[in-house]
């Protein structure tokens, strides 16, 4: 199982220069090397541990939102006021990766560039406009996430590029967010099926509603359907049925040992209502717990203390 090259950069510009002759960063480890251990994939010839990179570490405010560094641990997300005030979905999300030594060890940006169609903190970014900063020796540039992922486990990312940050505006005023999974246990679980909701209030008004599902195609995306369920509407139990129900009806899950299609398919309607009534009521100042996964194995019924 052991690489045949191992260099530990202490710089991105160090970690670009393995990366060219093509080595591949590696910071936690937590899924790369599970990965190895389990069969799934043998480790590449030639790594370069990122973990020493203190550019890369760290979640810092910025005007107009978030900038997390793609060595910040779930952890640290989870630890940040802010990303549990103003990003709540993703401290939901970041809240139930794995265990906790998952959680302390693992980092976004290897979350976010492994590219799980079951990752946790994949609806969330989405949702919040996230944009990745993907760096090479020769550039630059700034990738949505939207746009990153093309397939389980692939991104448009080029050989030699390593992702140094995500940046995410702040909401606007009267946003409410949740991300909600489907779990059997409460730790080293990876989501059946889960479900980001954005949803941002003007008076009773949904003026806008961002929704993306999870485990439940080749890459996490969100539903225009479901969205235009809710843009306009009062915010009430039809329209969130009505949401809730798009959403299952553009998911493409597939069969295994963990889910049929047809019970993914069911549980994305009750996840995706579950994930938007628990948005809805944070934007209305309601207090809900983080993680909200936990607390929504009973009836969403108005916010809990």
């Amino acid at each position: 199982m052991s690489a045949q090259s191992y260099t530990a950069a202490t710089s991105v510009d160090e970690a670009l220069e393995a990366m060219a002759t093509g080595a591949r960063p590696i910071a936690g480890g937590t899924d790369l090397v599970v990965g190895a251990r389990g069969g799934k994939a043998p480790l590449p010839d030639a790594l370069v541990a990122i973990h020493r990179v203190s550019e890369l570490r760290g979640i810092r405010e910025q005007e107009g939102g978030l900038v997390l560094g793609a060595l910040a641990t779930h952890a640290d997300i989870v630890a940040s006021s802010s990303a549990c005030e103003l990003f709540t979905a993703l401290a939901d999300a970041s809240a139930i990766v794995g265990s906790h030594a998952t959680r302390t060890a693992g980092t976004i940006g290897g979350n976010v560039m492994n590219a799980s169609p079951a990752m946790e903190t994949g609806g969330p970014l989405i949702c919040f406009d996230a944009v990745a900063t993907l760096r090479s020796a020769s550039g630059t540039r700034r990738v949505a996430l939207t746009d990153l992922f093309t397939g389980p486990g692939r991104t448009v990312a080029e050989p030699g590029e390593l992702l140094t940050e995500l940046a995410i505006p702040t909401p606007k005023d009267g946003t409410g967010s949740c991300y909600a999974r489907l779990e059997y246990r409460r730790q080293m679980e990876i989501a059946i099926v889960g479900a980001t909701a954005v949803v941002t209030l003007d008076g009773g008004t949904v003026r806008d509603a961002r929704i993306a599902i999870t485990a439940l195609a080749p890459t996490i995306h969100r539903v225009a359907e479901a969205e235009q369920a809710l843009n306009g509407s009062d915010a009430s139990d039809a329209a969130v049925h009505a949401a809730a129900d798009a959403a299952a009806g553009a998911s493409r899950p597939i069969s295994d040992v963990r889910g049929s299609a047809q019970y993914r398919r069911a549980m994305a309607a009750v996840l995706t209502r579950r994930a938007i009534s628990t948005a809805i009521t944070r934007a209305r100042g309601g207090r809900f717990p983080i993680p909200a996964s936990p607390a929504l194995h009973g009836a969403v019924n108005g916010g809990a203390a």
